[in-house]
């Protein structure tokens, strides 16, 4: 078998049957920005459609932008079926079959025929058990009532000779219970594809010191690092290829790269160097370079980014670019305002639902076209929500403020469709204020649905 690299998680994997070729293309994202147009692609990746006509299959993880984009899939030919896992909720099934696919769900952990000699096997990241992901969320009465609400899953291809592992976005702590699966059913694993940044808001988008900023983002570098280490310990691979999540951050917010925690890969790859036994042989590709699995070689050397090139494009291309929302008018406060009841409406059902209660609250704070700021304070346990002062906030002792361009709150209010509350965070859109002991994952897990 064959893997290509394209960009970030976008991968191709190739085997070969005498004659016969079967081609599958894993998690596009090739074209524009995501995001809500923050995040974007360096090196610029060459994107031509009909490079891609040959394809078999295209298996898409989960729902994410960076592994879903709507840019790419809506530009490569219809005909071509995606697999994802068949998930409790059909939102990602809407999603593609809304750009013109045919989507086929594969149960988990089912061993698949595509063609040939070469199968597909797709796992919910946490087992299809739903206590692993609801006691780290937060939301186990949700979970164990509900099913999973885990998002990714993980991919195994074979040949029947050849293993070829793709663990996405799986976060350690869900995925390793499915990894461990993986390896006792299979055995031997040829090549792990495994990433190494923990993207999110955290800390950049967190009202700190610059040095704690700092800090805190080598802290979390190193725990995710960490968890590449703990996937290869139990996958036990005879090569591994970092990739994924993979972005540089645009328009407004491009300054806020430098406090990420998430770091470039050819840094990685040297900690993973230094770190991981050698038995285990770890490489890099460039985007539309190739590594075969029969010959255990690569078609070309990889070369560095250029650290220069890439902070002079990113300072005089990518930071000049607007978000999607920049190109509306600003709404007035009484038109959000009036969207609010709503929200929290639907705020509530999915809080009383999982039955998490804090008495954290949640502050949203923006102003309008006629500068006028509006401070609305909500509680995370049914007592409520107002209007508040920035006197009223400073007697506040726990809580969450979140600050935010009033256009693109506009759009969260109109619901997923429009925008979603966890693409506007990953985005880095979303500016925190913690105050007091107010981090909870069940807080985020229900404020995604603060929308009518």
């Amino acid at each position: 078998m064959k893997i290509t690299q394209l960009n970030s998680a976008s991968v191709i994997i190739e085997d070969r049957f005498g004659d016969s070729k079967t081609k599958i293309l894993c998690d596009p994202w090739l074209n524009g920005e995501e995001y809500i147009g923050s995040w974007a692609i360096y090196p610029p990746y060459d994107f031509k459609p009909e490079n891609f006509s040959d394809l078999d299959f295209i298996y898409v993880s989960h729902i994410h932008p960076d592994h879903c984009s709507s840019s790419t899939l809506s530009k490569l030919d219809k005909k071509i079926p995606v697999l994802i896992h068949n998930f409790p909720e059909k939102f990602l099934k809407q999603k593609i079959e809304g750009l013109g696919f045919k989507v086929i769900e594969l149960e988990h952990g089912i061993r698949t025929r595509l063609k040939d000699n070469f199968h597909i096997n797709i796992l919910a990241a946490d087992n299809c058990d739903p206590t692993i992901c609801g006691n780290l969320m937060g939301c186990v009465m949700l979970e164990t009532k509900y099913q999973t609400t885990q998002i990714d899953t993980m991919a195994v291809f074979d040949n029947e000779k050849q293993v070829i592992v793709n663990t996405n976005d799986c976060p350690f702590d869900i995925g390793k219970t499915t990894a461990s699966r993986i390896k006792s059913t299979y055995g031997k694993i040829d090549f792990l594809l495994v990433g190494y940044v923990a993207a999110s808001s955290w800390p950049h988008c967190y009202n700190m010191p610059e040095k704690e900023k700092s800090e805190q983002a080598i802290l979390k570098a190193a725990k995710k690092l960490d968890t590449v280490k703990q996937y290869i310990e139990i996958l036990e691979p005879r090569f591994y290829l970092p990739f994924a999540g993979r972005y540089t951050l645009s328009g407004k917010n491009y300054t806020l790269n430098q406090y990420r925690g998430e770091p470039e890969l050819e840094d990685a790859f040297e900690w993973m160097k230094k770190n991981i036994p050698e038995k285990y042989r770890g490489l890099l590709l460039n985007n539309d370079c190739w590594f075969d699995l029969d010959t255990e070689t690569s078609n070309k050397e990889y070369t560095p980014i250029n650290r220069q090139d890439k902070k002079e494009f990113t300072d005089n291309v990518l930071s000049q670019k607007k978000f999607p929302y920049e190109y509306e008018s600003k709404p007035t406060v009484s038109q959000i305002w009036e969207k609010i009841p709503k929200a929290y409406e639907n705020f509530e059902k999915i809080r009383k639902k999982i039955q998490w209660n804090s008495n954290t609250m949640i502050i949203l704070n923006t102003s309008d076209c006629n500068d006028e700021n509006l401070l609305v304070a909500i509680s995370c346990n049914g007592s409520g929500y107002k209007r508040i002062t920035t006197d009223e906030l400073g007697k506040i002792e726990n809580y969450m403020g979140i600050k935010l361009d009033i256009r693109l709150l506009n759009w969260l209010l109109d619901g997923p469709q429009k925008a979603h509350w966890g693409n506007a965070d990953l985005g880095s859109h979303l500016h925190y204020d913690r105050v007091g002991s107010v981090y909870k994952r069940g807080l985020f897990y229900c404020w995604n649905n603060f929308h009518n």
